[in-house]
This record gives C-alpha cells, structure tokens and sequence, in this order.
C-alpha cells in the first residue's frame, strides 16, 4: 500500500525566481539605500539573525548570500489575497505571530532546515522606531537551539537614517550590510542560553543616535507616527511638514536636521536625537498610572477600520470610524454611534504593524486601523501594554510591547 509523498516547503523554483529576480530587485534596493553590502562567500546552511531597520532589509541580508533564503515573516503579508498567493508561490517565507513563534511556525523551520535550507530572523520581531535596537525576545535562543544550525550574525547599520520607520521619503546616505559575527553550530550547542543571549543582543545591538548626514527635504515628515508625548504638555498630538514638526498644544517647533539630530526653534529642545525623545517617551509612559485615565479618552483618532481574515485577506468594516484610547479600553464608534468597546482585559494583543498600521486582537476577531496618514499606532500598543502591567501585577515591568 503506497503512501502520499509529503509536500516539500523548498521548491526548485525558489532558486530560479531568486537568480532571475533577486540581482534587479537587490540592485533597486541598495541603490535606494545607498547601501555597502559585504558578502559572505562561504557555503552551508546557516540560521542568520539580524537587526531591523528598513522594510527591505531582507533584500539587503539575501544579497549577502550565494543561496535562496527562507524568511519569517509577519502575518499581516499573508492577508492580502492574491499579493500573499504570489509571494507564497515565489519566495515562500514562513509565517509568524508578530513578535512570536508558533509551533505552525516552529515545524515549518525543521522542515526547510530538514530538506537542506537556510532561514533568516529579525529576532527584535519589530522595525525599529528610533535608529536603537528594539528589544530581542528571550525566546529566539530556545529556537536557536533547536533549528541547531550554525548562526551568523548581520548587522544593517545606517538604515534607520535612509528610511526611518515613521517615514514615508527614503533619504539620501550611506548604510551597511555585513556579516558581524559567526558562531559556530557546536558552539552553539555548548554555549548556555544565557551566554548565547548575550552574544546576540550585543552584537545586533545597533544605535543611529550619532550624528550622520542623511538628505531629504522632507526629512521629519510623519514623525508623529512615533512621537505622543511632549516634554511640556504630557500627552499630546504632532503634526509636521518638511523638516519641522511640532506640539498642537504648546505650538513649539522642532527642526529634524540633515544630520538626524533634533533642534528647537526658538527654544531648548531636552532631546537630541529622536532615540532620547523615544527613551523619555517610555520614561513618561512608565510614570503613569495610565490605568486612572478611563473618565475622557487620552487620544481621539479617525481612521478606517479593517477586519483581518489570516492567512487571507482583509477586508473593510467601514472608513472614517473615531477610535477613542482610554486607559483600559478601546472604544470605536461609527457613525457617531458606538460600534465596538474593546476592553484591554478582553484584549490578547495589539501589533504595530508597517509604519502605522495596527492590529487589535481582540477574541475571535482580528481588527485592522489603516488608512489614516497620520495615525500613530505606537501610543496604542504602548499605553496598553502599560494597562495590563499594572492590573497584572507587573507595575515594576517596564516593557511596553517593543
């Protein structure tokens, strides 16, 4: 009695898409980016892990390398219908939780590892908002461990700088992709999780808060994408044009200079680069007892609201909802009439997804916000994950969620 032969995940034609597409789509991409890129000439299969800083980074990392590459990637580019089904087809990348690996995800890495292949990591699980390494889960030594392959570790520096993640407009400077460091498979298995840990969080841990020269006559465009928080005001919303941005309450400016370092305009701005407006902005969010502000919403938002199908597609509940944030709750209303509250303890979890998407999970249903240029969806996921530190206990827990 003959039994069904097992479906690969590596196909031939993987390898023949990546060398008739992969030298046009990497050229476009360096040129973009300005972008040195060093190669790594050895063979064999490796697990490479890298830090990230731009949204193509992985052409960047596969440019480095000889062979086709099998990336994780996040859910939300595997719910756009057809646009999913050709990049299944073509390049097969695994799909992940954001921030997370699953066992769906965990059994698809055996099997490409099984049946010969490579696989890259962006083990922070999220594109950095401010030029700093954001925070790398504990959890990819476990898998490390497991895959059991040798480990190379690439640093991308200077992409945060050419296209930062609340920015629509590339600029002009200079990036690097390299191979930094490379740990052996038997060092990998003798190595405690502990040391291992270290070693990736050390060597990815890459910080753009150093003056370096990046052109763009748009270069602080959509900053409020990341910026909430004003030093004078407390909570507060942004706006910005070309180079300046600014606070709507207090109307001071801010210039965002070619060399990436912040100015006040007619005043003493306490941050210097974005990182430290970044930093004060956790700072701020962590000294708050968020959980008190539940009487009048601490941002308003109007934007459109998407049903997320996974592995699908998405589609559209209605455009042009108000999104109110409280401090233990989420309420979207409709047509001025109350369409959904969200209550933080019914909620699994928020993702920032892109430069200002989010998703909210919340039961069986996957909401999308999407559409509103200005949306900053940063607030949302930090101000919960503040929410359930403390109601959970954990007011002392100073992760919030990136």
């Amino acid at each position: 009695m003959s039994t069904k032969k097992q479906e690969t995940w590596i196909k031939p034609r993987h390898k023949i898409i990546r060398r008739l597409t992969g030298p046009l789509v990497s050229y476009i991409t360096l040129s973009k980016y300005h972008t040195k890129v060093e190669h790594f000439d050895k063979d064999g299969q490796y697990l490479i892990l890298y830090n990230h800083q731009t949204p193509q980074d992985q052409f960047i990392v596969e440019y480095s390398f000889k062979q086709h590459i099998y990336f994780l990637a996040t859910e939300d580019i595997f719910s756009m219908g057809f646009v999913s089904d050709i990049l299944r087809y073509m390049l097969a990348p695994i799909p992940i939780k954001k921030s997370t690996v699953d066992i769906g995800s965990l059994k698809a890495c055996l099997k490409v590892v099984k049946e010969g292949g490579s696989l890259a990591i962006a083990p922070e699980g999220n594109r950095t908002f401010s030029g700093k390494t954001e925070y790398i889960n504990p959890s990819i030594v476990s898998l490390a461990k497991k895959i059991g392959l040798p480990i190379l570790l690439y640093r991308i520096e200077g992409g945060y700088g050419a296209e930062p993640r609340w920015s629509d407009k590339p600029r002009r400077g200079k990036t690097r992709g390299y191979v930094a460091k490379e740990i052996s498979k038997e060092d990998v298995a003798s190595m405690s999780k502990e040391e291992l840990y270290k070693e990736i969080v050390e060597t990815l841990d890459v910080r753009e808060n150093v003056p370096a020269v990046y052109t763009s006559k748009k270069r602080a465009e959509y900053i409020e994408r990341m910026i909430y928080v004003c030093p004078d005001c407390g909570f507060a919303e942004f706006e910005s044009e070309g180079n300046e941005f600014w606070c709507k309450k207090c109307k001071k400016k801010v210039e965002y200079c070619e060399d990436k370092s912040l100015r006040g305009i007619g005043f003493d701005l306490p941050f210097t680069f974005a990182a430290d407006w970044y930093d004060y902005e956790k700072y701020y969010v962590n000294s708050t007892d968020v959980t008190k502000l539940t009487k009048e919403p601490i941002f308003t938002d109007n934007t459109d609201l998407y049903r997320v199908i996974l592995h699908d597609h998405k589609e559209l509940i209605q455009s042009g909802v108000t999104s109110k944030l409280f401090g233990d709750r989420i309420e979207i209303e409709k047509n001025g009439d109350s369409y959904v509250t969200m209550m933080f303890d019914d909620i699994s979890g928020i993702a920032c997804l892109g430069r200002n998407k989010l998703n909210i999970y919340f039961g069986n249903t996957v909401y999308q916000y999407k559409g509103n240029q200005r949306l900053n969806a940063l607030k949302y996921l930090n101000i919960y994950k503040r929410s359930k530190n403390i109601t959970e206990g954990k007011s002392d827990d100073k992760f919030l969620g990136l």
